[in-house]
């Protein structure tokens, strides 16, 4: 995986797990990442619940150490690394967070189209 699309991807991991935690849980404390990739180090704050930021954790390893090049969906990987149970919460988390992005980029359209007429 190259150093860019690695990039997105924790990106997009940051942003779902935030939706999330932040719709469902409380108690939120925010954390800065150091987390290295070939030969750089991202650094991410994320703010949320403890057991959102152990998921985190987990699924950032899971991406630092993906053996597929380029790396496919989760759910169509030839060798899942994902133990069972965290496959299953972040199926749910991602679901979840996915559908509110997407509901929310409908909305900013349909605002557009009104605000044009």
């Amino acid at each position: 995986m190259t150093i860019e699309k690695f990039e997105s991807e924790i990106q997009t991991l940051n942003k779902f797990f935030t939706i999330y935690c932040h719709d469902k849980h409380s108690d939120q404390i925010t954390k800065l990442y150091k987390i290295p990739y070939k030969e750089k180090t991202f650094e991410m704050e994320a703010t949320l619940c403890e057991e959102c930021h152990e998921l985190l954790r987990y699924a950032v390893l899971k991406l630092q150490e993906c053996p597929n090049n380029p790396k496919p969906r989760c759910r169509n990987c030839p060798n899942p690394c994902y133990e069972k149970d965290r496959y299953k919460q972040m199926a749910k988390m991602m679901r979840y967070s996915g559908m509110k992005l997407g509901l929310t980029k409908a909305a900013q359209r349909i605002k557009k189209i009104f605000k044009k007429s």
